[in-house]
């Protein structure tokens, strides 16, 4: 996978086009990805005890990462990822300013 955990990325599609946010769970084997601030989603839950009131409870949920792209953190930009071998590491670096990203 080309997101990782603690990318910037900007959402592409959906509700939450064009917010940005950082990278909080990476789910690999479904190819999805959570990230703050976008698809938000709200959960109602009930009063545990007596006297206690309901609250809703605004979660980010997964999405599907076609639908964001990354942001490099050096140009700002969003971009897509390739990957350089330098030896025995593998890394990987912006298209539009050619600089690793890690």
């Amino acid at each position: 996978m080309k997101i990782r955990k603690g990318d910037m990325v900007k959402a592409i599609t959906g509700t939450s086009r064009g917010k940005t946010g950082k990278v909080l769970r990476v789910f690999p084997k479904e190819s999805r990805v959570t990230a703050e601030g976008i698809n938000l989603r709200v959960k109602h839950t009930r009063p545990r005890r007596q006297g206690q009131k309901g609250q809703k409870i605004e979660f980010p949920a997964p999405l599907h990462i076609s639908n964001v792209a990354l942001v490099c953190p050096r140009c700002n930009k969003v971009t897509r990822v390739s990957f350089s071998s330098e030896g025995e590491s593998k890394r990987r670096v912006c298209r539009s300013c050619k600089q690793a990203i890690d």
